[in-house]
């Protein structure tokens, strides 16, 4: 797929994903905010899970999208697709800070703590850093094409703390309580499966729409720069 045409279909179906997601994520903080049940050991605490929790799976969804896109720039050397690289590891970063911001909220009233170290903590603040580490590499280097190189290399490295994560409940003694959701079975009261599911389906779709506008406004950016860099140089010949 060219870029123009790859920039055309994110233009013709963005909104759509923009109005899903805002419909799903409003419905599924009402049912979460006001009209699900509170925890029976957490309370009231409990419903900034329908937060926490879609910021931690999309940021996982996020990164897992940058790996992909960064083998896929390695192989085609396509220009957009590192926009895209670019534009997923800025969204990355959003929602993996919304994560630990949300987890240390939540981990006050429940440990006591706003933070531990944790396996599952630590490994997702090294995917936070990981993620600072690629776009501060982007900000260094001034040669677009080892910028895109190097940053798409990073990428793939970091892509191991992914299963790490996620895993990370299973394979150490942890404070994290463990998967809600997994091949055991479903661990979790039916009334708050409805919002945390609309939620987590709002926020993966949302991140979408973003990762559409975001990766047309650098396009954009880049063809600027480059089309002002073409009229500067014919100015000086």
């Amino acid at each position: 797929m060219t870029a123009t045409r790859l920039i055309g279909w994110l233009r013709k179906y963005e909104k759509w994903f923009g109005i899903v997601a805002a419909s799903l994520m409003s419905v599924g903080l009402y049912t979460g905010l006001v009209t699900s049940s509170p925890d029976y050991y957490q309370g009231e605490v409990v419903r900034i899970m329908y937060v926490h929790v879609p910021f931690v799976q999309t940021a996982m969804l996020a990164y897992a999208t940058l790996f992909f896109l960064s083998i896929w720039y390695l192989w085609k050397r396509d220009a957009v697709v590192d926009n895209a690289c670019h534009a997923a590891a800025g969204l990355a970063l959003f929602f993996t800070g919304g994560g630990l911001i949300t987890g240390a909220i939540w981990g006050k009233p429940t440990w006591n703590a706003w933070w531990v170290w944790d396996p599952r903590l630590t490994s997702f603040a090294i995917l936070f850093m990981t993620l600072v580490g690629y776009l501060m590499l982007r900000t260094f280097l001034d040669d677009q094409e080892k910028r895109a190189t190097f940053c798409a290399i990073l990428a793939i490295i970091g892509f191991i703390d992914l299963p790490i994560i996620h895993f990370s409940v299973e394979w150490w003694r942890s404070l994290h309580q463990p998967l809600s959701v997994s091949t055991r079975g479903v661990s979790i009261a039916p009334n708050m499966l409805l919002p945390f599911a609309l939620m987590s389906i709002g926020v993966s779709i949302l991140f979408t729409y973003m990762l559409m506008v975001r990766t047309q406004m650098l396009y954009l950016e880049h063809l600027f720069e480059a089309k002002q860099g073409r009229f500067l140089s014919e100015g000086e010949s």
